[in-house]
């Protein structure tokens, strides 16, 4: 079959759950018709280089990629339960994550688009939380930035 555009609406995004590891959370889901919170991602790639330029290069600039960092980018609605005033239950990670420091900031993060067999996997990613708000006629806006830390791996979608 040739390539073809496929929905952004599709795509999945989890956190793990620091509470219990292993236990994967959707991010603001909205599948099977349910309010979801999601509604743009980017995700976007972050190089170092290193300037290798000598007299042997006659004028001309020289540089390698060192290294290579990944981000995610969510954004969209806050969703909250009317009755309870609970978060949907990945942003509330989320939001909980971005108060851990050091070593415990670090949390997985994994993320799957349509016609993927596998999730692609940040192992160790740190998360911030974007500005919460919104005008007279707005629903309340609500965003992340995921940083991964180390590299990514694979697992199957199940």
């Amino acid at each position: 079959m040739t390539a073809q555009k496929f929905n952004a609406r599709d795509v999945e995004f989890q956190i793990e759950d620091f509470l219990n590891p292993g236990t994967w959370v959707s991010i603001a889901p909205g599948a099977g018709g349910t309010e979801g919170g999601v509604n743009t991602f980017s995700r976007s790639r972050e190089y170092e280089t290193t300037d290798t330029t000598t007299f042997g290069s006659d004028g001309q600039a020289e540089s390698q990629i060192m290294q290579l960092g990944k981000v995610m980018k969510l954004e969209g609605f806050l969703l909250k339960d009317p009755s309870t005033g609970a978060l949907d239950a990945g942003q509330a990670l989320i939001e909980a994550q971005t108060e851990r420091l050091g070593t415990d900031s670090l949390v997985g993060f994994r993320f799957w688009m349509p016609g993927d067999a596998n999730w692609e996997v940040w192992p160790k990613a740190h998360f911030q939380v974007g500005d919460t708000g919104g005008g007279n006629n707005d629903k309340v806006g609500w965003s992340c930035t995921v940083t991964r830390s180390g590299p990514s791996t694979t697992t199957a979608k199940v």
